[in-house]
């Protein structure tokens, strides 16, 4: 089995948030697709995203040494997905992927697949041995799709924004 996805009918590119009303609706929108997340995570009443919060929270974590937040936008333009990514975590040095989220109406589709291979593709060219995440315990969905890309669990804590309780997973990239 190959470990990159088929490609996608519209390939997905991947551009840093420039914070621009339309760019901030478009992911109100994108988090708005996806309230079983949102209320699983806490972090957003999913009935109502507001994107003022939406905003600030992006560019907290934006202006966060080392992170990055990238639009997924496929071939007609439209918002795909967004990854918020950390170049280097400061416990361990791996790069860390903080979020991956894809357009609520392309689950299943392999949007979600060709932008997690985006980002280890991209790591991989930088000479990057591993990457890592940690997904909400009460999350199955995302251990599922982690586990089903040859993510492996490597820790259980919990988060330090929130205290919720994660599972760290770890992808060998080379």
């Amino acid at each position: 089995m190959s470990a990159h996805p088929a490609p996608h009918p519209h390939p997905l590119t991947l551009h840093p948030l420039a914070f621009t009303p339309d760019e901030i609706h478009d992911v109100v929108a994108l988090y708005a697709g996806n309230p079983d997340y949102w209320r699983a995570a806490g972090d957003y009443d999913p009935d109502d995203i507001q994107a003022a919060k939406v905003e600030a929270d992006l560019r907290e974590e934006a202006a966060t040494e080392g992170s990055e937040v990238l639009l997924a936008r496929d071939g007609s333009g439209r918002l795909a997905g967004i990854v918020c990514l950390l170049d280097r975590h400061p416990k361990d040095g791996f790069p860390w992927i903080g979020l991956l989220m894809v357009d609520g109406g392309s689950r299943r589709t392999g949007v979600g697949r060709c932008l997690a291979v985006l980002v280890e593709d991209r790591f991989r060219a930088e000479g990057r041995s591993g990457l890592r995440l940690a997904v909400l315990e009460n999350n199955p969905g995302a251990l599922a799709f982690w586990g089903a890309l040859g993510w492996q669990e490597t820790d259980r804590r919990k988060d330090t924004a929130h205290g919720r309780p994660c599972i760290v997973m770890h992808k060998q990239l080379v």
